[in-house]
């Protein structure tokens, strides 16, 4: 099965199956996104979840949140993963936001990247479901899938990763492959104990097929 045969099963697969994917995270805007993004670091978006609602009727704005202080932020989230950490970002963050940006979230990779506690995967986040262009995000799950599928090659880094996934999925599935493989990474090809009986996708999996010899 050649490279292309790979993507293109995965995404005939998905389209089938998962047609209508989206983030797990609730949000009502860009800065909603950028926000929740953040605090789901190394975190569960169903714990993210819990802690938004009272923190974006605290502070629905980049201004309000601006005027907030680290300890009042920290009110909001200590439930989180390094909520002290995550609370310094999202001051630093709405500040820049209302200094920088006039209050509003850009809608480029440079843009985000400047931000405090958004790095390139949480850019990745804001500009493909905030903004509808063809970004990749990689986190852990992304990363390992892309791996274990054989999707990509010599791609140590995240975004190397990117790039790969990028430049193989038809740009109108990019974003959509992302939460395609986020999935089934998080509940079928998780990281300890990979489901692999209830995997779809075996007959194309280079770490399945390794494992049967």
């Amino acid at each position: 099965m050649t490279l292309k045969q790979k993507y293109d099963y995965i995404v005939d697969y998905f389209e089938e199956h998962q047609p209508d994917v989206a983030s797990e995270l609730h949000y009502q805007d860009a800065f909603q996104l950028l926000v929740a993004t953040i605090l789901a670091a190394q975190c569960t978006d169903k714990r993210v979840n819990m802690v938004t609602p009272a923190l974006f009727k605290a502070y629905p704005t980049p201004e309000s949140m601006s005027k907030a202080t680290v300890p009042e932020l920290l009110a909001y989230i200590s439930s989180v993963s390094y909520p002290n950490s995550k609370a310094d970002h999202l001051s630093k963050m709405s500040r820049l936001l209302v200094e920088r940006f006039g209050g509003e979230v850009p809608d480029t990779m440079e843009g985000l990247t400047q931000l405090a506690g958004g790095g390139r995967k949480t850019a990745n986040v804001v500009l493909a479901f905030a903004f509808g262009k063809a970004a990749m995000p990689v986190d852990t799950h992304v990363f390992r899938v892309s791996h274990r599928l054989g999707l990509v090659k010599n791609a140590p880094t995240p975004e190397a990763v990117e790039r790969q996934l990028s430049d193989h999925f038809p740009e109108e599935y990019i974003s959509k492959a992302h939460h395609w493989l986020l999935l089934h990474g998080r509940y079928i090809c998780t990281a300890r104990k990979p489901k692999c009986t209830e995997c779809p996708l075996t007959t194309i999996c280079t770490e399945f097929k390794k494992s049967k010899h």
